[in-house]
């Protein structure tokens, strides 16, 4: 790929977030300079994409970034946010790949997985991949998922699955799980769509996701991630996403393109979950929040996870 390749200009766009668009009229030009991976991560994406020349490896993900911003320019595309693996970095990670490893059946659940990277590294340190879903809101992220890792249907038994969590015929809320779940596992090959997961999954990933939607969306997401969580002891809900120390809407701007965000703090954020979406005590809320740099902003990051009791 050259330079001209990279900096070529893609057209206008109406970007998805939460239940409307952000319309940008020109969209800046992508910078191959902004790309970088830390040892540990080119030390994973060479075992897992097959590429052990850093240059040949840097050329792959810059033609995939290309093509993913083409369907739709987020700015974590921009800024190569697909190449960080969050959950890896979170204080419950090790618990998590234990789940994986000795609960029988555990299932994993990669929500606003973008390009799966997250739910790749987590198979690859041991949850069986059968046992994995991811799903965005787009189905090119998911086929791009495959060309990125250079995989197929029939090489990566992971499974994907394309859908608004938003639109009750793909993900509806119902109550927490309590108790044993009367409804059998169902065949994650023949999924389309979440619902079918209630009560079953052991640990749901959420990175960078509810920063999507408003305070609103956000509570309706909560209750509907909860629907799906296990009942088991120790099924968690792990993610990250902006915050502040007094919830509100916030403007943010990424690349000149300016909008609000809906930010919870970390108290409003754990009630949300231990006594609104769960009865009081049903849960274990842990948050942090950090500031973190994002093209020149320093961004409050709220990382956090939600356990079963």
């Amino acid at each position: 790929m050259t330079s001209a390749d990279v900096s070529e200009q893609v057209p206008s766009y109406d970007i998805p977030f939460g239940d409307k668009s952000i319309h940008v009229p020109e969209l800046p030009p992508l910078n191959p300079e902004l790309y970088w991976l830390s040892p540990q991560e080119a030390e994973f994406f060479k075992a897992a994409i097959g590429i052990d020349d850093d240059d040949e490896l840097k050329a792959h993900i810059l033609s995939v970034q290309e093509k993913t911003w083409k369907i739709a320019p987020y700015g974590c595309v921009y800024v190569f946010g697909f190449l960080r693996m969050a959950v890896v970095h979170r204080q419950e990670y090790q618990e998590i790949i234990k789940i994986g490893r000795e609960r029988e059946n555990a299932i994993f659940l990669d929500i606003g997985c973008c390009l799966s990277t997250e739910s790749r590294r987590v198979a690859a340190d041991g949850w069986p991949a059968h046992n994995i879903v991811a799903s965005d809101l787009k189905q090119g992220f998911l086929d791009l998922s495959h060309a990125f890792f250079r995989t197929s249907k029939e090489t990566y038994p992971g499974h994907f699955i394309a859908g608004d969590v938003l639109d009750p015929e793909m993900l509806a809320i119902v109550p927490p799980a309590r108790g044993p779940v009367s409804a059998p596992l169902p065949d994650l090959s023949s999924l389309t769509a979440l619902s079918p997961l209630h009560g079953h999954c052991s640990v749901i990933n959420a990175s960078a996701f509810f920063s999507c939607f408003t305070e609103e969306q956000q509570l309706h997401v909560a209750r509907a991630l909860a629907g799906l969580l296990s009942p088991v002891p120790g099924s968690l809900i792990t993610g990250g996403h902006p915050g502040a120390t007094v919830k509100g809407n916030y403007p943010h701007s990424c690349l000149d393109i300016k909008y609000d965000v809906f930010c919870h703090s970390p108290e409003s954020w754990t009630e949300l979950w231990d006594g609104t979406v769960f009865a009081k005590g049903e849960v274990k809320v842990t948050t942090h929040l950090r500031e973190v740099p994002m093209l020149g902003n320093i961004i409050p990051l709220l990382e956090w996870s939600v356990t079963r009791l």
